[in-house]
C-alpha cells in the first residue's frame, strides 16, 4: 500500500511542479465546466483538481508486473485458483493552487475458479489477440474469457480495472470538505 500511494504521491509532485513552472501552459488545461460567476471575476478559472495514481498486481507475497513473455503469463494464472491476485490502488487529489491534497488506497482481491486451465486460457487469449502481455499479471479481469473462470471479486471491477470511482468519490467529498474549512 505504502509503494503505490509513495508512486502516487511523486506523480502528483512532478505534475504540480509542471504546473508552476509553466511547463504546463493553462491553454492545455481544461476550462471550468460550470462558469456561474456572477461578478465577472474570471480568477476561480485558475483551480483544477489534479488526480494522479497508481496500482500494482500482487500474488502470493509478490508483485506482478506485465509478463515478459507467454509462458510468464501462463506462470503468473496457474497461481491465481490457490492463491488470489490482488490489486492495489491508490489515488491521489490536489486542489491547484491551494495545495489541499487528499489520498487514499483501495484493494481488491480475485478469487478464480479451481478448474481453471492457465494455458488454455492464456493461448485462448493471445489467439484472439487480447493484451496479454501488456496487462500487469497477465489478465484483464472484464474480458469475457476471464469472467467465465472468476468465482468472485472482494472489491469493485474498477478498482481492479485501475481506478476505483468509490475511492475517488470519497476522496473528491473529502477535498470539498477540506475547501470548505478554509474558506471559513
Amino acid at each position: 500500500q505504502e509503494l503505490v500511494l509513495a508512486i502516487a504521491q511523486a506523480k502528483m509532485d512532478h505534475l504540480v511542479r509542471q504546473m508552476e513552472s509553466g511547463e504546463i501552459s493553462r491553454e492545455e488545461l481544461p476550462s471550468r465546466f460550470n462558469t456561474n460567476n456572477s461578478d465577472g471575476d474570471d480568477d476561480d478559472d485558475d483551480e483544477w483538481i489534479l488526480l494522479t495514481g497508481d496500482q500494482v498486481v500482487t500474488c502470493d507475497g509478490h508483485i506482478l508486473e506485465k509478463p515478459q513473455s507467454i509462458e510468464e503469463a501462463i506462470q503468473f494464472v496457474e497461481r491465481y485458483p490457490m492463491h488470489p491476485p490482488s490489486t492495489v490502488g491508490s489515488c491521489v487529489l490536489h486542489h491547484y493552487p491551494s495545495g489541499i491534497r487528499v489520498s487514499g488506497v483501495d484493494r481488491a482481491t480475485i478469487y478464480f475458479q479451481t478448474s481453471l486451465q492457465a494455458s488454455t486460457l492464456v493461448q485462448t487469449l493471445v489467439d484472439q489477440g487480447d493484451p496479454v502481455l501488456s496487462c500487469a499479471g497477465g489478465l484483464m479481469v472484464e474480458h469475457p474469457l476471464v469472467q467465465e473462470h472468476l468465482d468472485r471479486i472482494d472489491g469493485t471491477q474498477d478498482s481492479v480495472m485501475g481506478l476505483s470511482k468509490r475511492l475517488v468519490l470519497e476522496l473528491l467529498q473529502e477535498m470539498a470538505e477540506k475547501l470548505k474549512q478554509k474558506q471559513t
